[in-house]
């Protein structure tokens, strides 16, 4: 989903410095944003938000870290965590490229992925956020153990994302391949989940550790 450029978007990100890092001024330091030393959990990629705030009310004892590049869709990811009064909650406008520029080894407790791209054209795998070389970052950043969580309504995504965990010797810890047939309590529903469930798409989800 492609949002109308907004020219104030860095400004009124950077307005909110509190809650956003635009210019990496928490690089490798990310504790040292919030207000209370907990576990880190990261979203790559936050769409319009419902995901990562609806977990943070959820789980006060955990700190979570949005990261997303687009400057505009990440406007209405921090109006909700203004709204809701969330200190819980972090937002980097980063590129994934750049996780381990911005992170230390071993800082992180859990990593989703959710709806991201898929990238269908075979000539750009590499920008698929489950291909290997994003893999070995997420191995890098995670405790020995964490979960890495990914859902998508998109088949092919899906497969490649199967394949190519389990070539980098992850272990599958849960795999369901229609999660709204017998919808887990745990299950937070993303906008992008509600669209396509509504269309009738599959939902797929893994969940892999290293």
């Amino acid at each position: 989903m492609r949002m109308r450029n907004k020219p104030w978007a860095i400004d009124y990100l950077e307005s909110n410095a509190q809650i956003v890092d635009v210019n990496n001024t928490y690089s490798k330091k990310i504790k040292t944003f919030f207000d209370k030393d907990q576990p880190i959990h990261i979203e790559v990629g936050t769409g319009m938000g419902t995901f990562i705030t609806t977990l943070a009310q959820q789980n006060p004892e955990i700190n979570y870290v949005g990261i997303e590049i687009d400057k505009n869709v990440m406007i209405r990811v921090t109006e909700k965590v203004l709204e809701l009064g969330l200190s819980n909650v972090r937002l980097l406008l980063l590129d994934a490229n750049t996780l381990m520029d911005y992170f230390n080894e071993n800082e992180v407790d859990k990593v989703y992925l959710n709806f991201s791209d898929p990238w269908p054209k075979v000539r750009h795998a590499k920008r698929r956020l489950t291909h290997s070389r994003f893999l070995s970052s997420y191995k890098q950043l995670l405790k020995k153990d964490s979960i890495v969580e990914f859902k998508t309504d998109n088949r092919g995504l899906f497969e490649f994302s199967l394949m190519s965990m389990n070539a980098f010797g992850m272990t599958f810890e849960n795999l369901n391949l229609d999660v709204h047939d017998d919808e887990p309590k745990e299950n937070i529903r993303t906008e992008y989940e509600e669209k396509f469930s509504q269309r009738g798409h599959k939902i797929y989800w893994i969940q892999a550790s290293f």
